[in-house]
């Protein structure tokens, strides 16, 4: 059955709520030329604006290829050119004579080459015949301006959990190599390609795009817009209409703003709720879909859990409670959380555990993940 609360995948067309304008904006600044990078936590729709605003512009008559990748289990640079160009040449060739003919024309003087026995066994078009150097990987990072520029096309390659690259044997080197890459296209005058980079890691992204300064004025950041209330209430009560459902729009609201309109969430939530109920949906079966997500996740928080320090769980407790100062002596007497210091490293173990972050001048405690937050509140310290 078709489900309009889809949660498994990104969503386009009628499917996708809100954030118009921040498709408005991804659509020109590639149209111009422009690399995006994108970093939200888990669930918050960055996979679903990309591919709505690149269906947008082409409906709107633009015209590009598209190729996208993930570096999530990469853990050598090595991997990641090897995978980075497979998967730009495969956008302008689709056979082995092909994929042949463009590795020896735009690779030729490298260590790379087509070898037909390993693409019959596994499908690897960049094989090599020694250990790769800078010279192999600058040779793949410029090949996909080399491509748009003979083929006076657009070319777009996504990058999946970006931040990844940074787990290699020197992700700060594969950087700086991107880095060149981007301002050779500049200053040849080649706006032909885009990188588009996508984290869901959201601290890691932050430090290598803020505080490390990587790409700086070379990439710009789409920061993606919350999702309205009332728009996600029309979406939900619609989905419900559609399969002869009722739900009262207060309710529908509560949940909402429970999830923090994390659409992966109430996508889930929702689809529970379809599936637990016939004609007019009541707050009981609300409340066994939510019974029912917490028992999905469950496992997930208490494996986090259970790998913080008694000081990190103690801050989190903290945060639960309200505070948002922790240095003062108040909050670190009643929490056991020993020194102003002390309270500075749990803060930063938690980031790099990509629990929260803090936010603003004031440092404002976010827990990224608001099942999470709801489970701690109402499970985990209930009784504390």
């Amino acid at each position: 059955m078709d489900s309009p609360f889809l949660y498994n995948k990104y969503v386009t067309g009628h499917r996708f709520i809100g954030r118009k304008e921040d498709c408005a904006i991804m659509s020109n600044l590639l149209s111009q030329g422009e690399n995006v990078v994108l970093w939200e936590p888990v669930g918050a729709g960055k996979k679903s604006v990309v591919h709505q605003t690149l269906t947008r512009m082409r409906v709107s008559g633009g015209r590009f290829v598209t190729g996208d990748i993930t570096a999530l289990d990469i853990r050598s640079n090595d991997a990641f050119i090897k995978r980075f160009g497979s998967a730009v040449i495969r956008l302008v060739a689709s056979t082995p004579d092909e994929y042949a003919q463009t590795v020896a024309r735009y690779l030729s003087g490298t260590h790379f080459v087509f070898d037909k026995t390993a693409y019959s066994n596994s499908d690897t078009i960049l094989s090599t015949n020694w250990d790769l150097d800078d010279d192999d990987y600058k040779a793949v990072l410029r090949l996909p301006y080399m491509l748009a520029e003979d083929r006076k096309e657009r070319i777009f390659m996504i990058i999946e959990e970006f931040q990844n690259l940074d787990l290699t044997e020197d992700g700060e080197k594969m950087f700086k190599l991107m880095e060149s890459a981007i301002d050779e296209g500049r200053l040849a005058g080649n706006r032909g390609f885009s990188f588009i980079f996508i984290g869901s890691m959201y601290n890691a992204m932050r430090d290598i795009f803020v505080k490390r300064h990587f790409f700086y004025r070379r990439v710009e950041r789409l920061r993606l817009s919350p999702v309205d209330e009332r728009e996600i209430v029309e979406h939900i009560i619609k989905g419900f209409l559609a399969s002869g459902k009722v739900i009262d729009r207060d309710l529908i609201g509560g949940a909402c703003r429970l999830f923090k309109c994390n659409m992966f969430y109430i996508n889930h939530f929702t689809s529970i709720c379809d599936s637990l109920s016939k004609g007019y949906i009541m707050e009981p079966v609300l409340l066994e879909a939510l019974e029912t997500i917490l028992s999905i996740h469950k496992g997930r928080f208490v494996a986090v859990m259970n790998d913080l320090t008694t000081f990190q769980v103690s801050l989190l407790k903290a945060i639960i409670d309200g505070y948002t100062k922790f240095s003062t002596a108040e909050v670190i007497r009643k929490y056991s959380l020993n020194s102003s210091a002390n309270v500075r490293r749990v803060k930063d173990a938690l980031m790099k555990k990509e629990i929260l972050t803090f936010e603003g001048d004031d440092e404002r405690p976010v827990i990224f993940d608001p099942l999470f937050e709801y489970w701690l509140k109402n499970s985990y310290f209930k009784n504390n």
